[in-house]
């Protein structure tokens, strides 16, 4: 059997993209709140929408998202009729602390935790706990700029030791940052950063980054401390870059850019800033903001893992005049001409996942957790109430078995695998609910309007198949 028998089967989703309930609870404004639908998300999420509340006749989709603030105990117990061995979910830092900073946490969304990761366990499911996905509380943006301010680790510290002693003994995996390498893609959603006009973005992108960085190293250390059994890791957007041909630049660009999307878990899982990176910052005219201490806190507190999100492959150019063609995850590529395209214009690569994995085995020589993956499609209810999915089955069968290969044929060490999306929810890059990934179908549309009805895809009884056979049963 390719799996060791403890492997970690399960489903993953964010907070804001399927809680909702953005006002009830105590809970205060975060950053992902303020991510409208339509033409100006990806602007907003750059940092380049100067905007602090919600705008009226807009559409946020974070603020119902799929109500499973509501709908927590009948969505986890469809997770354990399909059997999965673990959930990967987030907590929302402003549920805990509305402003992000208040001397005492809320004790209303405490209790909603609480009853989530005891009804995952009722079910025999393990809590992997993201303590920030995208979430950073707009009242920390307000007073501090987001991640740009060093004060944002203790306000962060302090979020985790409420989680690392209030769960103890219920969850033991823990990931610090959820692709801590988007801050250079995405970094109002990643870090809080709003820029002004004429700013080093770059600068500002890598004062947040290492702060990150050192919030996470100091984390790891308050989670060994707090339970010697607690493991955590780090998260990078994973997807191998390509060539576009044995150019030599080509081959020169490829390497420039895996090492850009490798370059904070170089930090996170080896203890120091690696030399390219350093070049990389200099060339881009900014410097690392090292306090004293900073570089042995690094050094002393690497993660215990690495996990990963991983859609596609990439393909990199060193053509000015190539430009973007098509996207994965918001990661610019060229096309690869070998791969076929989902409807989103994200290449579908299953080697390239296999590839992927060994890149980072090679590399870090840690256990490994894919903690996303998945394909984003439209879904059609027939009039039986049925939905057919074999779209989202061939992906995902693709994927497992050539997670398998990396585990049989090369060794890799994994650890787990949580598909992106196990219930249908709202897309982090275009804000829309019509770009599925689930199992479970959740009937709402990009405008907002639905019943909120769940629906059990044909992929649900597959993949309930996967699991309870270690993933032998593929077909």
């Amino acid at each position: 059997m390719a799996f060791r028998n403890d492997f970690l089967w399960g489903g993953a989703t964010a907070a804001n993209q399927v809680e909702g309930g953005w006002k009830e609870g105590g809970k205060g404004l975060a950053n992902v709140d303020l991510m409208p639908h339509g033409s100006t998300r990806y602007e907003t999420g750059l940092g380049h929408a100067d905007i602090h509340s919600p705008k009226k006749g807009v559409n946020y989709p974070s603020h119902e998202a799929v109500d499973m603030y509501h709908h927590y105990k009948e969505d986890i117990a469809m997770f354990g009729e399909m059997g999965m061995k673990t959930y990967r979910f987030s907590i929302a830092w402003t549920r805990i602390f509305p402003d992000g900073d208040e001397a005492e946490p809320n004790e209303e969304d405490l209790r909603y935790y609480d009853d989530l990761i005891d009804t995952c366990l009722e079910y025999h499911i393990e809590p992997l706990v993201t303590i920030c996905h995208f979430d950073t509380p707009m009242g920390l943006v307000e007073k501090y700029g987001g991640w740009r301010s060093r004060k944002m680790i203790d306000a962060f510290l302090k979020l985790c030791r409420v989680l690392f002693t209030r769960y103890k003994g219920k969850v033991k995996y823990w990931l610090t940052f959820n692709e801590i390498n988007m801050i250079l893609h995405f970094p109002f959603v990643a870090a809080g950063l709003q820029f002004e006009k004429g700013e080093n973005e770059v600068q500002t992108e890598i004062t947040a980054v290492h702060h990150e960085l050192v919030a996470s190293a100091l984390a790891t250390k308050l989670a060994h401390e707090i339970d010697p059994l607690n493991k955590i890791g780090c998260m990078v957007a994973a997807g191998q870059y390509y060539p576009e041909t044995c150019n030599p630049a080509d081959n020169l660009k490829a390497l420039a850019d895996n090492r850009e999307v490798y370059m904070f878990i170089d930090v996170q899982a080896r203890g120091h800033y690696p030399a390219y990176g350093l070049k990389w910052i200099e060339a881009h005219h900014a410097v690392i903001p090292f306090e004293t201490g900073d570089e042995e806190i690094l050094a002393a507190y690497p993660v215990d893992f690495i996990s990963l999100s991983y859609y596609s492959s990439r393909v990199s150019t060193a053509d000015p005049q190539k430009g973007k063609q098509t996207e994965s995850n918001i990661f610019a590529s060229a096309v690869n001409p070998y791969l076929e395209t989902s409807a989103w214009g994200w290449q579908i690569d299953p080697l390239g996942f296999r590839i992927t994995l060994n890149e980072l085995y090679d590399r870090y020589e840690k256990p490994l957790f894919v903690v996303e993956n998945g394909l984003g499609a439209k879904d059609v209810v027939e009039k039986d109430g049925s939905i057919h999915d074999p779209y989202r089955i061939a992906y995902l069968r693709a994927h497992i078995q050539a997670m398998k290969e990396a585990v049989e044929k090369d060794g890799v060490d994994m650890m787990g695998y949580t598909t992106w999306g196990c219930i249908d929810l709202v897309s982090n890059g275009t804000g829309e609910m019509e770009k599925r990934y689930g199992f479970i179908y959740v009937d709402k549309d990009n405008s907002g309007k639905g019943t909120l009805k769940r629906i059990r895809k044909d992929s649900f009884y597959w993949y309930k198949k996967v699991i309870s056979s270690n993933g032998e049963d593929l077909v």
